[in-house]
C-alpha cells in the first residue's frame, strides 16, 4: 500500500528497491538517538528492526549491513550467534530464546520505505 505524503513524524530510511531480495541493510539511529534500524526483504515483504539484541542489547551485525546468516535464511547476532526468523523477530536459537527483536512499523510513500521519526530512541 502506498499512501500519499511522508508525515512530520516520520522519517525516510531509503528507497523500498535498495533492499534487495534476501538481503539486508542498516540505518543510523534518529537525531538525537542511540539505537540503529536495520530493514531485511524476505518473499518481497521488508521488516524493518531496531538494531538491538534483546539479550544484552549490543548491535547485530559484525559489519556493516551483515545481518544474515551465510545462507540468509535468518537474523544472526554477531556476539552470541542467537538467530532470529526474518519475518517476526522470535529468536530460535541462542541465549534469548524466545525474545523478539522490536519490530518497526514501516510503509511505502512513492516508493520510499518510511518509519516513525522516533523508531529506535
Amino acid at each position: 500500500m502506498v499512501d500519499a505524503a511522508v508525515g512530520a513524524d516520520e522519517r525516510v530510511l531509503c528507497r523500498e528497491d535498495e533492499i534487495a531480495e534476501g538481503a539486508a541493510r542498516g540505518f543510523p539511529a534518529a537525531p538525537g538517538g542511540f539505537t540503529g534500524l536495520f530493514a531485511v526483504r524476505k518473499a518481497g515483504q521488508v521488516m524493518v528492526y531496531v538494531n538491538s539484541c534483546p539479550h544484552i542489547g549490543l548491535p547485530l551485525e559484525p559489519l556493516p549491513h551483515r545481518f544474515l546468516d551465510t545462507r540468509k535464511t535468518h537474523i544472526i547476532c554477531s556476539v552470541h550467534g542467537a538467530r532470529f526468523r526474518i519475518e517476526d523477530g522470535v529468536c530460535i536459537t541462542g541465549p534469548c530464546v524466545g525474545q523478539e527483536l522490536e519490530a518497526v512499523p514501516s510503509r511505502v510513500v512513492d516508493g520510499l520505505l518510511v518509519v516513525p521519526a522516533d523508531a529506535g530512541v
